[in-house]
């Protein structure tokens, strides 16, 4: 098993900052993608951000210039610099990773989730 723990969340005024981080740990192989999605109250989850295990990065086109995907190979974590908030960033932020996971004496490839951390930037 994996675990994804997700920290980093919070309220924020429009225009501010936060910084959101996931670390992942447990019967970690190699971890592949990871990605961060977010889900407003009626909508469906969204891709915000990727990032491969080498660092290549893709961004929604609402959040590119304000966000900014990175991650620590070593840590097993991957981090979200959010800048510039506005109320309609305001969601539950989810992490999630593509991991080859080590399984008796072989391994599996899966995909985890994080529990999710919340956002929310006021006017």
């Amino acid at each position: 098993q994996v675990q994804l723990m997700e920290s980093g969340g919070g309220l924020v005024q429009a225009g501010g900052s936060l910084r959101l981080s996931c670390a992942a740990s447990g019967s970690i192989f190699r971890i592949n993608d990871m990605a961060w999605y977010r889900q407003a109250p009626g909508k469906q989850r969204e891709l915000v951000a990727r990032i491969t295990s080498v660092g290549s990065t893709n961004y929604a086109d609402s959040v590119k210039g304000r966000f900014t995907i990175s991650r620590d190979n070593a840590k097993n974590t991957v981090y979200l610099q959010m800048n510039s908030l506005n109320p309609e960033d305001t969601a539950g932020y989810y992490c999630h990773a593509d991991t080859i996971e080590r399984v008796g004496i072989g391994t599996m490839r899966r995909d985890y989730w994080g529990q999710g951390t919340q956002v929310t930037v006021s006017s």
